[in-house]
């Protein structure tokens, strides 16, 4: 089953932090193929408008912000936040059809989300939470990495942290990772493939000894659940060894942190990688958050390096028949590969005009969502 380069429509992507949508300056982002151009109204919405103007397909991203609308820098025609030209040059009439694409989008737990697809079919219940990446109590660190590879390599990478021992040796990576067996779990249906590792007696990887504090021997499990397409959450759990949670859900003697990645495929070939760790340890140590920063950037670009590199190869091995061999390690890789085709599949018949019938999601208007109280900026 060869990895996806295609992109499942009808779907929730991340296109940006919260953070990196402003007021003055307009963002360009190229998601499952689309130009767009993102900016935030004076009230305070975000926005994504296709980045092409109608006029000379000049890019509207080069453009300016006058009282929340986008100026097209070529020629000046000028756009409201639904896409619908409001002004031309040297006339008062404006073309019926001038209009760009204004994509839904809901601003949730600190990602903006654009809704690619059909705009009638996107139901902002259906965008995947990760809550502590705004919620006062977690502190976060983040970043965002662009890979040239294809978003399937790094939903491989994600799903498998057996490599952590051999690229990460160092970081994040011990000889228990690899060396414990996995347990998985696909809702195929429901998109979502969850891989659990649990070592009761594993070595403290620097990670985590330099930001807790823990030495020797720890009680590690790291947790996945895979939102497919854009999606992938590690709930890391670190203790010393012999401590369980107690029956009422507490768990005082460990650290917990909270990963996540948005796999956002830009083109067939080149990736989005946003990432974040909330924590629940040493919240107001800034000494912790920049080394939590930096060390887990390290880790990502060593991974950003793997799959360049990867992605050179699969693209001189594309047409040819090649070997893959896969083992017990690869479950959640797999079961992610097979969601991931089906949701590719779904969207291809619905492009044909195949009926709609039992697509979860389906069926419900676009909706722009505003910035949560408290969000993450």
């Amino acid at each position: 089953m060869p990895v996806p380069t295609a992109f499942a429509r009808d779907q929730w992507y991340v296109a940006a932090y919260g953070s990196e949508v402003g007021g003055e300056e307009i963002l360009a982002r190229t998601v499952c193929g689309e130009p767009m151009a993102l900016y935030r109204t004076p009230d305070g919405h975000a926005v994504a408008l296709a980045d092409r103007c109608v006029h000379r397909r000049y890019p509207l991203s080069e453009g300016t912000l006058e009282d929340g609308r986008l100026v097209c820098g070529y020629h000046g025609f000028t756009y409201d936040r639904a896409g619908a030209c409001v002004s031309v040059p040297g006339q008062t009439r404006v073309p019926r059809t001038a209009r760009v694409t204004s994509y839904p989008l809901a601003e949730l737990d600190g990602f903006v989300w654009v809704w690619i697809g059909d705009p009638a079919r996107a139901d902002v219940s259906a965008v995947p939470r990760a809550p502590w990446l705004a919620d006062p109590a977690w502190t976060v660190v983040r970043g965002m990495e662009p890979l040239n590879a294809r978003y399937g390599l790094l939903v491989d990478n994600l799903l498998d942290l057996s490599h952590e021992t051999f690229l990460h040796a160092g970081y994040i990576g011990t000889p228990e990772v690899a060396a414990t067996p996995i347990t998985t779990e696909a809702d195929e249906e429901r998109g979502i493939v969850r891989v659990s590792r649990h070592m009761d007696d594993a070595e403290c990887p620097p990670f985590y000894a330099d930001s807790t504090g823990l030495k020797g021997r720890v009680s590690r499990w790291q947790d996945i659940e895979y939102h497919a397409p854009c999606l992938y959450l590690l709930h890391s759990r670190i203790a010393p060894v012999g401590s369980v949670p107690g029956a009422d859900g507490s768990d005082p003697d460990a650290f917990h942190t909270e990963v996540a990645y948005a796999i956002t495929p830009s083109t067939e070939t080149t990736t989005y990688d946003f990432w974040l760790v909330a924590r629940d340890f040493a919240r107001e140590d800034e000494g912790v958050s920049a080394f939590l920063h930096d060390f887990n950037r390290t880790v990502v670009l060593q991974d950003v390096t793997a799959l360049d590199i990867l992605e050179r190869v699969t693209a001189e091995e594309e047409g040819r028949r090649v070997q893959e061999l896969s083992i017990g390690i690869d479950a959640g890789g797999l079961a992610a590969r097979r969601v991931l085709e089906r949701m590719i599949a779904r969207s291809a018949k619905r492009d044909e005009g195949a009926p709609a019938a039992g697509v979860p999601g389906a069926a419900t208007a676009a909706v722009a969502v505003a910035p949560e109280a408290g969000a993450a900026r």
